[in-house]
């Protein structure tokens, strides 16, 4: 079975990515047609989360190169190729037209269609009821973590919640965002009770833990702290999950899916098409990659991506091991240093092919969140106890070596959780979506900027290069991408 269901994702993957709002042939097979049995909806399951791989694949350009956290390697020859898309979102310079945009719309999509395929269908079948739950809760997951993400970027999107049947259907006006997060709270709430723990569940796929840490994460993007400090002292107590005692070792091939995991994304290094490749996209371009990756290619193409900013560089405290564990060093023939991420450099065998994980979400990230929502709740003196001690275990402050934060003052403590989410979590795609949610946004991008235009070259310009003058002029219109020009041409009711 196990063979099986990763041959129908690689299979999936392989499918022509046309987007979800294309005109759909007239004779539309019902979901009936194809999911009958419990082996049928085992194998559409797993073909909702390959739907997460061309998500994750590019999740990086509009999650964190948009935010201070990281930059690109600028070439010139770059400027009118489609790389130039990938600079203007990380410039703010983005417009209807961008590709990466448009990519994880029609992504989105085409994996909701496959939860609402699932969804429609799973009732009427008899097998175990058990699985159906599983299957159910799972789908749900996914649904409401797809749309979570589409209004992070995007603001009011349509909402399918059915299968298209046909053009009468395919093309749906947008629904409030409001009216979204109601029905993404109802999916995860039932979700959060079909679904197994982590011990009971599948590695790798989605548990009851993790509809809550999603649940929570809403609940903190609406400010609403009572209830995500409800749902993430369940998670916690629950006891499903741990630091690990090394930051270094949460990224180790060894420790996928650990005890710190909560939800990652599955990759399998070979020729499945499963396989991650994020490292030789950020690192710098180079004519032979053996020197950092132990595996000769040219990545010149496409690396120089990601690249960590002097900004992050120097907010790291003096004394900190997650510095050393997440950023790497080369050194070019000129004698120029270029950091990179390092926590996604592990070995592989072949060139461009990885066999490392994206990490979504994280218990670390649970207890910042909490610590967060106590904070803005005026509970500072309980809020600190999450980061520097949760029940005698290995603290975040203490396995970075640093010593505990004693703050109690709101404010101060307010400052510190978003700079401790800043460096936990770096490169992990959780700066750009922060800062927004912080009201953060304008003010700390406009200032880093400002930093940028004033010093190309510490931002990787090279000497005579540096940003265009319309760039970073950020403010509230930039806190959502456009919805990109070829979704309105295919459905005018987003005008």
């Amino acid at each position: 079975m196990k063979t099986k269901i990763i041959l129908f994702a690689s299979l999936l993957l392989t499918l022509n990515a046309c987007d979800f709002l294309d005109i759909p042939p007239q004779n539309f097979l019902s979901s009936a047609a194809f999911y009958e049995t419990e082996e049928d909806f085992e194998q559409a399951i797993n073909g909702a989360y390959a739907g997460l791989y061309p998500i994750y694949n590019e999740d990086y350009i509009m999650g964190e190169i948009r935010s201070d956290n990281t930059h690109y390697i600028f070439k010139s020859g770059d400027r009118g190729g489609q790389n130039v898309q990938r600079e203007q979102i990380a410039d703010f310079m983005e417009d209807p037209s961008n590709r990466y945009t448009n990519n994880r719309w029609s992504n989105s999509y085409i994996l909701i269609a496959r939860t609402n395929q699932i969804l429609s269908s799973i009732e009427k079948p008899v097998f175990s009821e058990t699985v159906k739950k599983n299957i159910k809760g799972q789908a749900l997951f996914l649904r409401a973590f797809t749309y979570f993400y589409l209004v992070q970027y995007f603001g009011d999107v349509p909402l399918h919640l059915v299968p298209s049947t046909g053009l009468h259907d395919v093309a749906l006006p947008k629904t409030p965002i409001n009216e979204i997060y109601k029905q993404i709270v109802a999916d995860l709430n039932e979700a959060t009770i079909l679904l197994p723990t982590k011990k009971e569940q599948t590695k790798g796929r989605v548990t009851n833990g993790t509809a809550n840490m999603l649940l929570a994460h809403i609940y903190m993007t609406l400010k609403q702290y009572v209830e995500a400090e409800t749902v993430l002292k369940e998670l916690i107590l629950s006891q499903q999950y741990a630091l690990l005692a090394d930051y270094s070792s949460i990224f180790e091939l060894s420790n996928k899916n650990s005890s710190e995991s909560i939800f990652e994304i599955q990759y399998l290094q070979g020729t499945m098409g499963i396989q991650s490749n994020f490292i030789y996209k950020f690192i710098p371009g180079l004519l032979d990659t053996k020197e950092l990756t132990g595996v000769y290619g040219n990545n010149q193409s496409f690396g120089g991506w990601n690249t960590p900013t002097d900004d992050l560089l120097q907010s790291y405290e003096l004394g900190d091991k997650r510095k050393e564990a997440s950023i790497g060093y080369y050194v070019d023939e000129k004698g120029n240093s270029y950091p990179y991420v390092k926590k996604y450099l592990h070995s592989h065998l072949n060139f461009d092919n990885t066999d490392d994980n994206w990490p979504v979400y994280r218990y670390a990230n649970a207890l910042l969140l909490l610590a967060e929502a106590l904070n803005e709740q005026g509970k500072s003196a309980e809020a600190i106890t999450y980061i520097n001690n949760v029940f005698g275990e290995t603290s975040i402050r203490a396995r970075a070596g640093l010593n505990a934060i004693t703050t109690s003052d709101q404010h101060s403590l307010r400052e510190l959780i978003i700079k401790e989410r800043r460096i936990e979590l770096a490169f992990e795609n959780h700066r750009w979506l922060d800062l927004v949610r912080t009201g953060k946004a304008v003010e700390v991008l406009s200032a880093y900027g400002q930093k940028v235009k004033a010093s190309p070259q510490k931002y990787y310009y090279p000497d005579g290069s540096s940003p265009l003058p319309q760039s970073y002029n950020v403010n509230e219109n930039h806190l959502k991408f456009p919805i990109p020009d070829r979704q309105i041409v295919l459905n005018p009711l987003l005008k």
